[in-house]
């Protein structure tokens, strides 16, 4: 488990890191495991993805992530989730509260 992922978490501080090309900015929401890869669910608020625009939900597969960084800016916590509860995972490392 990433430690950083989870002070971040537990803090509500804002996080960017680089994936699969591109460099995001993002609320870090739930830090898990889906089957064997170690997942954030992150609320995107900057950067760029290829998979649609911005804000956004996203399913990020940690291994995957580089260039972490937990920024000073912090969020408020949770946020509406258009389906009302957030998906399913295998194992919940860290929630935001």
């Amino acid at each position: 488990m990433n430690q950083e992922i989870i002070n971040a978490i537990r803090n509500k501080k804002m996080i960017e890191f680089d994936y699969r090309g591109h460099h995001r900015i993002a609320e870090p929401h739930v830090y898990g495991r889906n089957g064997s890869v170690e997942q954030i669910l992150v609320y995107q608020v900057g950067g760029s993805s290829s998979s649609g625009g911005l804000p956004e939900w996203r399913r990020v597969n940690v291994p995957d992530m580089s260039h972490l960084v937990v920024l000073e800016d912090s969020f408020a916590g949770n946020r509406p989730n258009p389906s009302g509860q957030h998906s399913r995972w295998d194992e919940t490392y860290e929630i935001v509260s």
